[in-house]
């Protein structure tokens, strides 16, 4: 069984910056449930507490973050870019050790985003880009999706499944 990599945030864990979590859809229910999913969330284990400051990245890309040409600041201007790299790396090392493909990661985070993030004014202003975490799981060939793209994911898997389903020519 395929397993996924899921931000904690979604499965309605309180990890997120404001110490909430962000609810946790009927699909992601269901693969719990299977035995399908992997949670983690980047910013507590790279050692960040719940709740803490919001973070964001100067111009919004995750890549450039683990390149080190960008810090993660939060709004107090302190740099929290080794925890969000500590973060990413614990993400890569549950990827390897579960064989993971896929991954559902929250929108818009600094760590998750897969499309799009904050520009780094704490102005509410998005800008295309990824998370850190999203950014290094790419970069191993991760699939990302976030929370509003559950349904192609689904009908991914499902492909995956029939696939392996339909038998295979005969020789004679």
């Amino acid at each position: 069984m395929e397993k996924i990599l899921v931000s904690a945030c979604l499965l309605n864990q309180p990890v997120r910056y404001d110490g909430t979590g962000a609810g946790c859809h009927a699909l992601l229910q269901r693969w719990w449930a299977e035995g399908r999913i992997v949670m983690v969330c980047p910013e507590v284990s790279g050692g960040l507490p719940t709740p803490r400051p919001p973070a964001e990245i100067p111009g919004g890309q995750g890549a450039a973050v683990l390149e080190g040409r960008v810090p993660v600041r939060d709004i107090q201007g302190t740099d929290v870019t080794a925890a969000f790299i500590a973060g990413a790396e614990t993400a890569l090392a549950l990827v390897r050790e579960h064989g993971i493909r896929f991954a559902v990661l929250k929108a818009r985070s600094p760590s998750c985003g897969n499309h799009e993030t904050y520009d780094g004014s704490f102005s509410g202003t998005r800008v295309p880009g990824e998370g850190v975490a999203a950014a290094a799981l790419r970069r191993q060939g991760v699939q990302v999706f976030n929370e509003t793209e559950l349904a192609q994911l689904e009908q991914l898997l499902q492909q995956q499944v029939q696939s392996c389903d339909e038998p295979s020519g005969t020789k004679r």
